[in-house]
């Protein structure tokens, strides 16, 4: 397809996925852009924050009608994120809050009920105005309490409250994926672990967040000098910190010398300067894969170790499960794993690290990865034309 289109990805940047994806389509000659409703404290760069800290939910919701109404008008192509559309429904309110504060609920409930319907309107619409929509499931937006919990030994559930998954949620993300199956030219998961949740079409899509280019390798070779451990949980109790806390200072006691960079709420700037200097990342015990932070680390030539849910590796490519360089561990064997970690040589170390960094380069390559998402772009619209 020669002619030329639009895409704009929105309405977060989650973990840079969907700032990382539109550079690239930039650089392939796809006039691409990004919109995110609020920025976190992370700030990845973006084309446009919709949202003033100061706007109403009046005010927020008109100004997403009038974000609906300027894609319609000038998007070819709109590529959801974490989940979420334009509308971004939510959950109803979980029952309990009904005799803690009635008030909070039934506006809740009112809010997510417009949002809901919001959303099906979005989607008819965008439908009837022949707009390709595709998605991109980043992790909790899809997990269902219930269901991991039945299924897998070892997962997220096992360590948040009883109101991080709910049966509420669950059923609320089942309706979801199911509405924007019926919509979406294409669904993807970031995670392997998605796609037992997701319509069996659904497609792995690995992290394309950075720039290679942007990322250049400081490899480590800790000689004469402790090993630098870096841990940078967004939540400590999905990552499993504490447990990852405890190991380490069970083996400090024990005489092993190491120096631990735990880094948290540090803008993204400030946090790769930390990154730079570190030898080794444990990046997650309970979610099955790695996260984007990993594929960071492995990019800057440093070790990963984190737990890898063998069952779920059925979905990603079985030559990118062959270059899978990640140091396995789970909450069972976690003293055993850190204290082989601990034991590595400087030069065993560097040389894992020239593998992390040789795998970034073949699969979380953003230029090839945008190259393979502008074909289904280019698929989806043709598609259109022929209908014409």
């Amino acid at each position: 397809m020669d002619k030329e289109f639009s895409v704009i990805h929105l309405p977060t940047t989650v973990g840079g996925n969907s700032t990382g994806l539109s550079n690239a389509l930039k650089k392939l000659k796809v006039k691409s852009f990004t919109c995110t409703y609020e920025q976190n404290y992370i700030q990845y760069k973006t084309d446009m924050v919709l949202f003033n800290s100061k706007d109403s939910y009046i005010l927020r919701e008109i100004k997403k009608i009038k974000l609906l109404i300027n894609v319609i008008k000038k998007m070819d192509i709109i590529h959801f994120n974490s989940g979420a559309t334009i509308a971004s429904s939510n959950a109803y309110p979980i029952l309990n809050l009904i005799k803690t504060n009635p008030k909070k609920y039934f506006l809740k409930f009112i809010g997510a009920f417009y949002s809901n319907i919001f959303e099906l309107i979005e989607l008819i619409l965008l439908k009837i105005f022949k707009k390709p929509m595709f998605i991109t499931f980043q992790g909790d937006d899809a997990r269902q309490g219930d269901y991991i919990s039945a299924n897998f030994k070892v997962s997220i559930a096992s360590q948040v409250d009883v109101f991080y998954y709910n049966s509420k949620s669950d059923v609320f993300k089942r309706n979801k994926i199911n509405r924007i199956s019926k919509f979406a030219s294409k669904i993807y998961a970031l995670n392997p672990d998605l796609l037992y949740v997701l319509p069996k079409n659904a497609e792995f899509l690995p992290y394309c967040h950075i720039n290679i280019d942007d990322w250049k390798p400081k490899y480590p070779y800790p000689i004469n000098r402790p090993l630098k451990i870096l841990h940078a949980p967004t939540n400590r109790s999905v990552k499993g910190t504490n447990l990852i806390i405890d190991t380490l200072d069970r083996l400090e006691n024990e005489g092993f010398k190491f120096e631990l960079i735990l880094v948290e709420g540090v803008d993204y700037e400030s946090a790769k300067k930390l990154y730079m200097d570190a030898d080794i990342l444990i990046d997650q015990l309970y979610a099955g894969w790695y996260g984007g932070l990993a594929v960071e680390l492995m990019a800057l030539g440093k070790p990963v170790v984190s737990f890898i849910r063998k069952k779920d590796l059925k979905y990603i490519p079985k030559k990118m499960k062959n270059d899978l360089p990640i140091i396995d561990i789970t909450p069972f064997d976690i003293y055993d794993v850190m204290k082989s970690v601990l034991s590595m040589s400087p030069t065993e170390i560097k040389d894992l690290g020239i593998i992390s960094r040789k795998y970034v380069e073949k699969w979380h390559n953003s230029i090839d990865i945008a190259k393979r998402l502008k074909q289904d772009y280019e698929e989806a619209l043709s598609k259109i034309f022929e209908r014409k």
